[in-house]
């Protein structure tokens, strides 16, 4: 909201938006904020998601099969074919 007032010129201002904020004050709001938001993710997944996620880089894939040949190219003269 105070993007909105400062766009389009409110006359009212909020008391923090007047005092500027320590560095320090910032840093520790903001930590406090990336925590709730981890926080709110892990109860809205779960059990199994939260696994998956935690175990996701250890996560088995098959190698890769076949060469660059493939069922519609032509065959070469050359094969003996």
């Amino acid at each position: 909201m105070g993007f909105l007032r400062r766009l389009f010129g409110d006359e009212r201002s909020d008391a923090r938006d007047a005092e500027p904020l320590d560095p320090a004050e910032r840093d520790a709001s903001e930590r406090e904020h990336e925590l709730d938001v981890i926080r709110e993710e892990q109860e809205r997944l779960d059990e199994l998601t939260q696994r998956q996620l935690r175990y996701e880089r250890y996560a088995w894939q098959p190698p890769a099969q076949g060469g660059d040949r493939r069922a519609d190219d032509k065959e070469d003269s050359s094969s003996g074919g």
